[in-house]
């Protein structure tokens, strides 16, 4: 299991891109063996490695639509082997540790 955070930057298409963001969203509820949060800044991804990266991947490519000739993609990827990852289980994390 792995949380990716992932942005998609298409030139050329002027100072907004919720467009292309519905866009995206719309391929990543698609797949439906990866779980996502929409944030202000990105959308995070979490599933298998191969499922992450094929949404990715898809997100990518849907960015190109006939206008759109460049798109910047901006990929991090947290794999820890040690543990189960999951985007609940961070933010809990990080909520203990606040209350203390």
């Amino acid at each position: 299991m792995v949380i990716a955070e992932l942005t998609v930057v298409p030139s050329g298409v002027g100072p907004s891109v919720s467009n292309y963001v519905a866009r995206a969203e719309k391929v990543i509820a698609r797949h439906t063996n990866v779980k996502s949060m929409l944030t202000p800044m990105s959308t995070i991804l979490e599933g298998e490695f191969e499922d992450v990266l094929a949404v990715i991947r898809e997100v990518h490519e849907c960015m190109f639509d006939g206008t759109v000739q460049r798109a910047l993609t901006l990929v991090k990827i947290d794999d820890r082997r040690d543990k189960v990852l999951s985007m609940k289980g961070k933010l809990e994390s990080v909520t203990a540790k606040l209350q203390r």
